[in-house]
């Protein structure tokens, strides 16, 4: 960071003095928690108060946990930002509902982690819900807790959309891509990538609706198609949009390579009966249940309002076993 003209290429250094930062407030906190363990080595050859000794053990206890889960941050993008998709699996408009009530907990979930989120597409559902939805989520360590969620997601309820108010089972599809910068991993050649714009169907504001700000770009070689429409400005939109098409690609590139899927994607899935990750049943009975880790809780409601740190960490844990 000290070298003449580091500031010049503006996004590499913004990337370099955010790893900066992150690793200088690791340090920091293992340090800490370093002083606070002698603390407790000195009280017990003074033979300090019993008391005193378990508010501080248990401290530093709880302290230790938390900052051993950052140690199983192992892989190659799990301190990059993440490309959260949320699509609409079986399940007609019960399935859209839930698929944007996962989207809110997400959102909620990014906002206690202090987590920046932006909703780059989202396509509504005719009667309710959405069919898609598209955010990008920047932070520590984005990927890293979001890649444990990717998979199928089930929810068994009274449909509010039945009149007779039967149960109803639906699935959403969560998928989650690593947000590369420019030119990294992937080569990508704009000789490749068709450019279409169109008005922006999103929320309105000025010149949103009004002008050609959307961005769709198609990758001829593998048809792959991303959209963009949540930015006024046509070169942003294309600039996220090529973001997410550099995700898809190494997505792309790391599936070809079978033994390194599971680690950057977890396995694919179809939305349907069978292939769940996590069932949330909300009638007759409350249970949200990880069939991974086999962690439940009939706390449905913290759940749904973001509360999933908890099976994030038992993936973790399972994960590096």
């Amino acid at each position: 960071m000290t070298v003449p003209g580091f500031w010049l290429d503006s996004e590499r250094a913004q990337v370099i003095a955010k790893q900066f930062g992150d690793k200088k407030n690791e340090v920091a906190t293992w340090t800490a928690l370093k002083e606070d363990v002698e603390l407790i080595q000195l009280l017990l050859e003074e033979e300090g108060s019993a008391e005193e000794l378990e508010e501080k053990f248990l401290d530093v206890q709880a302290r230790y946990e938390a900052l051993e889960l950052q140690l199983m941050f192992t892989g190659k993008y799990d301190a990059t930002n993440a490309i959260v998709s949320i699509h609409a699996g079986a399940g007609g408009v019960d399935a859209q509902d839930w698929s944007e009530m996962l989207l809110r907990m997400y959102l909620r979930f990014c906002e206690q982690q202090g987590w920046k989120t932006t909703l780059v597409d989202e396509s509504r559902g005719a009667e309710a819900g959405i069919k898609s939805a598209t955010m990008r989520v920047e932070g520590t360590r984005v990927y890293g807790h979001f890649k444990t969620e990717a998979g199928v997601h089930r929810l068994v309820r009274q449909s509010p959309f039945n009149a007779d108010g039967l149960r109803q089972t639906s699935f959403a599809l969560v998928d989650v891509l690593p947000e590369l910068q420019r030119d990294e991993d992937v080569d990508l050649d704009m000789k490749d990538v068709r450019v279409d714009t169109f008005l922006s169907s999103g929320k309105g504001g000025q010149s949103v609706n009004t002008t050609y700000s959307a961005v769709r770009l198609v990758h001829i070689p593998t048809g792959i198609t991303v959209s963009c429409q949540n930015e006024r400005s046509q070169t942003q939109n294309k600039e996220t949009a090529l973001t997410i098409l550099r995700g898809k690609l190494l997505q792309r590139k790391l599936e070809a390579q079978a033994q390194e899927l599971n680690s950057i994607r977890g396995e694919v899935s179809s939305a349907e009966w069978g292939s769940q990750i996590r069932s949330y049943v909300l009638h007759p009975y409350q249970l949200v249940k990880d069939h991974r880790t086999q962690l439940e809780t009939s706390d449905t409601e913290s759940v749904l309002n973001g509360g999933v740190l908890p099976f994030i960490h038992a993936r973790l844990r399972q994960s590096h076993l």
